[in-house]
């Protein structure tokens, strides 16, 4: 299950946002908030987009633009932090790990990650079908 189900696109970017702007005034952050946050301060390229207000937001982010989604970026972030912290698929703590020392810190490993994530739920949508946890872990061995 995701962290964002059942949220519109909108309403999860303006969460991005929403999560950056309490972060920077020092205010209380819920605990999904302070996730988000940690993976924007991590990313300072999406700084001042998630600064800049709503028009931004409302971008359309498609392989034909030649941009990168930020959003989907930091959401796959996210997803592996989370598979992470569950080990779910059992076995992705581990090679998170090995991920982590051999690319010398946590986040390197996430971004070494972050395609295999990406082809596995791009195969799962195209099938119509879950995602096949175990050619995922097998995309990530072959790392």
């Amino acid at each position: 299950m995701s962290l964002f189900t059942g949220q519109s696109r909108e309403q999860l970017r303006r969460m991005y946002s929403e999560a950056w702007r309490k972060y920077n005034g020092r205010q209380p952050l819920e605990p999904l908030e302070a996730q988000v946050a940690a993976v924007i301060a991590e990313h300072p390229e999406y700084m001042p987009l998630l600064e800049s207000g709503p028009e931004a937001l409302s971008a359309d982010y498609t392989p034909q633009g030649g941009r990168e989604n930020p959003f989907l970026h930091m959401g796959l972030h996210l997803a592996i932090r989370e598979q992470v912290a569950t080990d779910r698929p059992a076995g992705i703590a581990q090679i998170h790990r090995s991920l982590s020392k051999r690319f010398g810190d946590p986040h390197a490993a996430e971004h070494a990650m972050l395609e295999s994530l990406a082809e596995t739920l791009w195969d799962s949508q195209r099938c119509a079908r879950a995602p096949d946890e175990q050619r995922y872990l097998e995309r990530l061995r072959a790392l």
